[in-house]
């Protein structure tokens, strides 16, 4: 039986300066919590605002754009991989939402979190349980986080290949935990994370390909580059 959607959100904040703050990442066995914090403009509203996961990559991609744009304030904050072993997942996320807060240009005067808690911090502020599908400031944060995070594993992915990044963005997919028994774990696997540490004590660690700088061409040397070249 399908669920009840749950009823709007009313906030006692009647503001201007209302900041929303999203997460995406907590899942992942590899990369940082991604957060973002939005302060939408009720001058330049965006339309089709909504939880970032039941957007298209093209929707969303449009949406992150038009966000950058109108929004009074935005800013992202993250806690890296070796933050997250240090500190937890959760303790990580709160931190990771606390820097998104911090860094945004104009200070919020009232701040609503995704979830059902929220960092101990010095801002007024409450919890929306599904925030992302019913407050807009925490759908753009949404967007924002999740894009952000999307492209980042874009990028590892061509610096850890084989691994199937860009395809399931770091989440222990039958795919993932296969490359990971294969290839080993990567300088940004979680590994505080039960599958990484399971791979680290049985596999070991994944040998980062670098590629060689280019050599010039013999002709091109005017001098012996290498004194002891000859020399065993």
């Amino acid at each position: 039986m399908p669920k009840k959607p749950l009823p709007p959100f009313e906030c006692s904040y009647t503001g201007s300066l209302l900041a929303g703050v999203d997460e995406v990442g907590r899942g992942p066995l590899i990369g940082a919590v991604v957060t973002a914090a939005v302060i939408l403009d009720p001058d330049r509203p965006i339309a089709g605002l909504a939880d970032s996961k039941k957007l298209t990559d093209k929707r969303r991609s449009a949406l992150y754009g038009e966000i950058l744009e109108h929004a009074k304030a935005w800013s992202i904050g993250r806690c890296e991989a070796h933050e997250i072993d240090e500190l937890n997942i959760y303790q990580a996320t709160m931190l990771a939402m606390e820097r998104a807060v911090s860094g945004l240009a104009i200070a919020p005067e009232y701040v609503l979190v995704d979830g059902n808690r929220c960092p101990k911090w010095h801002w007024p502020s409450e919890p929306v349980v599904k925030g992302d599908s019913r407050v807009e400031a925490i759908s753009a944060a949404s967007i924002i986080a999740k894009v952000t995070r999307d492209r980042e594993m874009e990028a590892l992915e061509t610096r850890f290949p084989g691994f199937g990044l860009a395809q399931h963005k770091g989440y222990p997919t039958p795919i993932h935990l296969e490359a990971l028994r294969r290839l080993g774990a990567t300088s940004e696997h979680r590994r505080s994370f039960r599958p990484v540490q399971e791979v680290i004590e049985q596999v070991g660690f994944y040998r980062e390909k670098v590629a060689p700088e280019p050599k010039p061409e013999p002709e091109q040397l005017q001098y012996r580059t290498d004194l002891f070249e000859d020399i065993d």
